[in-house]
């Protein structure tokens, strides 16, 4: 099999926030991507508006760079763990990966899965030391301690003995050992062509392709994005869909693009090797082969990992429903979900016995909120449960139940109060070490109900100083019952518009989510309360007004600034009989039963 000398295909792969999308920036800057005088952006591959607020890759992106008459296909990759289901379908079109480690923190648990799957596929890796100018970084301490993972992992002589450089992505540097001078950027692109297997295919064979990304245009439909394994192809040429069922489709290449710096252009043709994204095979999934017509020949696929939470997405039905969205029906909220499988394939979305009510399962809360942020940006309205971990059954019967590994940096103080909440959460120490600066890791394997609720309440434990990182780890046997959340809710008890004069004096029942003049609705719930029971109060009580002055009792009132909610933070906030009313211009928590008589009822049902 010929191989083709000028092209090589590379993934990036790192755990959330140790510089990957920078370091395609320094990439792009040293092969002359960009004019002398173009204003570019910093992360110029995190192009959707949701990835440049929160500072991390959501999407997998394709670009490629010419550097000394070599094609360089970069793919970046997300590096947090709800995002993994897009890491395992991209290395299986690469022949190699840029591991990328923070020289401070070290390996994390996205580091391992990722890399775990990068050495089962047998791809070739390149070690990247990065943000050498961290202050308390020690990259050579991080280099034995990628080593030990390679070894821990199981990874063959050959892997073990991979070529690294240490880098600071943000000025720029790179330079094989720490003692020398500090160079630019063109060492790792020549350790990439020198190391970096060129791509393997037989252009004169039929064309085959696997399918590892999808998109979808308005214009041109579905568009599939792969590497083509054999063959060539040209706009005009009949394709067929292979999976193991056999051929299950058929459909002519109506755009064929291949990817120039940051953007996709039209091609004429592309031959074994290229990395390209095809338009117009309507039937075309991730996973599914694209073959020749003649010779339709299944490519080895992946299984893409299973959803672990799941949440209930229904129609708004709160008072306030249709005043703030265009998008309210649960026809559109049907189709816009459904729109949503067919490029995100690690997302399930399932009929429930409701019309207005469907079942969508991810791989944990950070991947569902992205979803539902995005919805509520485009102008839909919803109702979101409480977030589910999806239990499994095994041969015996026995239930079983997700389990994260979970990984945090905190200083030395804070690690008597960690220990205490995660062992309240049935979560079993793994490994405890120090680490530079007075900061302790510690490692734990924990039932992912446990981390459903907690982030809150780490981040005040640890004054925002701390570090919570996570992956999938197994399944394993129920755990039993969780604490749930120890404080009961504010809730409203009649509708209207909240009053400063109210506020100020029921401030001693709990911490308010709302300011004043915030409309609010009978049920909806407006703060945290102090004690482990539900409050009902009216926070639009005015004052009464008389005819007497009085010196000093008309002074301003002052109250406590309210806790605004995130996303994420009200989806931990809620308990089972709440729901997170979403709407373009609103967060909101409510009860699912909003008047108090019938939840007073139901309550009482239940526990009887």
């Amino acid at each position: 099999m010929s191989k083709r000398q000028d092209i090589r295909n590379i993934a990036i792969i790192a755990h959330v926030d140790h510089g990957k999308t920078t370091l395609v920036d320094s990439i792009f800057q040293k092969t002359g991507a960009f004019r002398d005088n173009q204003q570019v952006n910093v992360r110029v591959l995190d192009s959707n508006p949701q990835e440049r607020e929160r500072g991390i890759t959501i999407f997998s992106k394709n670009a490629a760079a010419l550097y000394k008459d070599h094609k360089i296909n970069i793919v970046d990759t997300p590096g947090h763990a709800d995002f993994g289901g897009e890491v395992e379908r991209i290395l299986k079109m690469v022949d190699g990966v840029l591991l990328l480690v923070d020289a401070f923190e070290g390996p994390m648990p996205q580091t391992k899965f990722v890399l775990r799957k990068a050495l089962e596929l047998h791809l070739k890796p390149i070690v990247v030391i990065n943000k050498i100018d961290r202050p308390q970084s020690d990259p050579v301490k991080v280099h034995d301690q990628v080593l030990d993972l390679f070894i821990a992992l199981g990874a063959d002589e050959d892997q073990l003995d991979f070529p690294y450089l240490f880098t600071s992505a943000k000025l720029g540097i790179a330079k094989y050992s720490m003692d020398d001078e500090d160079q630019d950027m063109s060492l790792l692109l020549d350790l990439i062509i020198k190391e970096i297997p060129p791509p393997d295919g037989d252009e004169d064979a039929g064309f085959q392709m696997l399918i590892t990304t999808l998109d979808y245009n308005d214009y041109i439909g579905k568009i599939a994005i792969g590497r083509i394994h054999r063959g060539k192809v040209s706009p005009g040429n009949q394709l067929a869909v292979v999976t193991s069922e056999g051929v299950v489709g058929k459909g002519s290449v109506s755009r064929l693009f291949l990817f120039d710096k940051l953007q996709r252009i039209e091609a004429k043709e592309a031959s074994a090797g290229d990395i390209i994204a095809i338009a117009g095979i309507p039937e075309a999934n991730v996973g599914h082969t694209l073959a020749a017509v003649d010779a339709p020949e299944l490519l080895e696929s992946f299984e893409i990992s299973k959803p672990t939470l799941s949440m209930l997405f229904s129609v708004n039905d709160s008072p306030f429903a249709g005043l703030e969205g265009k998008e309210v029906t649960s026809r559109k909220i049907r189709e816009r979900l459904m729109k949503e499988v067919m490029t995100n394939v690690a997302l399930s979305v399932e009929e429930t016995e409701s019309a207005d009510t469907f079942r969508v399962s991810g791989r944990g809360e950070l991947h569902l909120s992205v979803l539902i942020e995005t919805m509520r940006r485009e102008g839909y309205e919803l109702a979101i449960s409480r977030p589910e971990v999806i239990m499994h059954h095994d041969d015996d019967g026995t239930l079983l139940e997700p389990i994260e590994h979970v990984t945090i940096d905190i200083p030395d103080e804070y690690t008597g109060v960690i220990i205490e909440k995660m062992g309240r959460r049935k979560a079993e120490m793994t490994h405890m070490g120090t680490l530079r600066g007075g900061m302790v890791r510690l490692e734990f394997e924990i039932p992912t109900r446990g981390l459903i609720g907690y982030n809150l309440e780490f981040t005040t434990d640890t004054k925002g100083e701390g570090i919570l990182s996570h992956v999938f780890y197994n399944y394993q046997p129920f755990k039993g019952k969780l604490p749930s959340r120890e404080t009961g809710a504010l809730v409203v008890s009649e509708t209207g518009v909240c009053v400063a004069y109210a506020l100020s004096n029921l401030e001693d029942r709990g911490t308010f989510f709302i300011a004043p003049n915030t409309r609010v609705y009978e049920g909806m719930v407006v703060g945290e309360s102090t004690r482990g029971l539900d409050i009902t109060l009216n926070v639009c009580k005015t004052k009464k007004l008389s005819n007497m002055r009085s010196s000093g009792t008309d002074e301003s009132l002052r109250l406590t600034p309210p806790k605004i909610l995130s996303m994420e933070q009200a989806l931990e906030f809620i308990n089972d009989d709440e729901l997170l009313e979403v709407t373009p211009l609103s967060i909101r928590l409510r009860k699912k039963i909003l008047d108090s008589n019938l939840r007073a009822k139901a309550t009482k049902k239940a526990n009887a």
